[in-house]
């Protein structure tokens, strides 16, 4: 499910695969990540953990979910950095989520319960386990209102 989901994505010209034409360094970097997601995806079914938070909510509200999922997000987060603590990798994805009900019947989920995300969880192979490099934090704050990149 979480392959068929992945390869609909990546065909359907959205994925990071595809941004930043015009920054040739930010599009290196995504096409990296994208090669990365492309290699989860066939090899999921081969990851020795897959952890799928869950929250009890019979329906999905309309509108700003950000309280529903105030306490699951976070949790899952700090999972996933306790696990890069201890040398596991993980990743973030939601893509399984196009199957939701298929998933959630593969593994006796409750009709009431919703998933927030899967982090599949294992030994990292390699040796680039490092942190990613990030944008200038002038270029990504903002204060006071949106003004754009190093408005501060």
């Amino acid at each position: 499910m979480y392959l068929r989901s992945a390869q609909a994505y990546f065909a359907s010209g959205v994925s990071g695969a595809h941004q930043y034409k015009d920054d040739p360094a930010r599009a290196e970097v995504q096409q990296r990540v994208s090669a990365s997601a492309v290699h989860l995806a066939e090899h999921m079914g081969e990851v020795p953990v897959l952890v799928i938070p869950c929250i009890q909510a019979s329906r999905l509200p309309e509108g700003n979910q950000a309280g529903l999922w105030g306490s699951l997000l976070p949790a899952a987060w700090s999972y996933m950095l306790a696990a890069r603590a201890r040398g596991l990798g993980t990743a973030w994805t939601t893509l399984h989520l196009a199957y939701e009900s298929e998933v959630a019947e593969l593994l006796g989920i409750p009709g009431d319960v919703r998933q927030g995300v899967l982090i599949p969880t294992a030994y990292y192979t390699g040796d680039t386990f490092k942190p990613a490099s990030r944008l200038p934090l002038d270029d990504v704050l903002h204060l006071d209102r949106w003004g754009g990149p190093g408005a501060v």
